[in-house]
């Protein structure tokens, strides 16, 4: 195995390194993850009031987010933004910023989507029942809609996640970009280190969004025999 393509993974300190870039790409999809989805929850209730106004401000901001692609999302905060606004950010803040500002958009559709699908009977019988408007949110409609969210929620995680893998374009140290480090120094010591070192980050990302891709499917499975039974 002196020289056999594996043995790329063990040398010097190569596989602390891709352990170290899973940990920046975790910890970005984490974080942007938890700032997202709190922006989206805010927003998706914004959404369902009756301003109009409001209403198409968060519409565009939604849009925007989704019709953009996010490659060039991180191009315009990594390179464009910061000479003509004057600021500068690490990448990796960059990074988490417009991860969680996409995550926010995406959350806000599904939170929207989940409050406006709670049965109409149980918004009047809190009404009936003298419930404020703040009230309604937090007893009937959140709690009511949250099942409703998770399995949406799950998978746009899974999605953030599978996503991270561009963060390489803005010199982001993480796995992707470790991995095309390791593979140039040693592609003339290990021609075939790139399979090992692309299958190992494959199989990192696989025992991430697996599961998580599991659980949004058993959650969506018992919501409709719920709602069948």
């Amino acid at each position: 195995m002196a020289h056999s393509g594996i043995s790329v993974l063990f040398e010097g300190t190569n596989f602390m390194r891709l352990l170290g870039g899973l940990w920046v790409t975790v910890k970005i999809a984490a974080v942007a993850l938890i700032l997202g989805i709190i922006l989206g929850v805010v927003l998706g209730v914004l959404r369902t009031f009756k301003n109009r106004l409001l209403r198409a401000v968060l519409r565009l901001y939604l849009e925007f987010f989704r019709v953009v692609p996010t490659v060039v999302l991180l191009f315009l905060f990594y390179y464009i933004l910061p000479r003509q606004m004057n600021f500068n950010l690490p990448a990796d803040q960059l990074a988490t910023l417009v991860f969680a500002l996409w995550v926010g958009a995406e959350m806000s559709d599904i939170v929207r989507g989940a409050l406006i699908s709670v049965p109409r009977h149980q918004v009047e019988s809190g009404k009936a029942i003298g419930l404020s408007r703040l009230q309604l949110y937090r007893y009937v409609l959140i709690p009511q809609s949250i099942s409703l969210e998770l399995p949406a929620t799950i998978n746009l995680a899974t999605r953030v996640i599978k996503t991270t893998s561009i963060l390489l374009l803005i010199s982001v140290m993480d796995v992707v970009n470790i991995g095309q480090q390791i593979i140039e120094a040693n592609n003339h010591t290990y021609p075939t280190g790139v399979f090992w070192v692309y299958g190992l980050i494959f199989l990192f990302y696989f025992l991430i969004d697996y599961p998580l891709s599991w659980w949004a499917k058993r959650l969506e499975k018992r919501r409709l025999e719920r709602t069948n039974g």
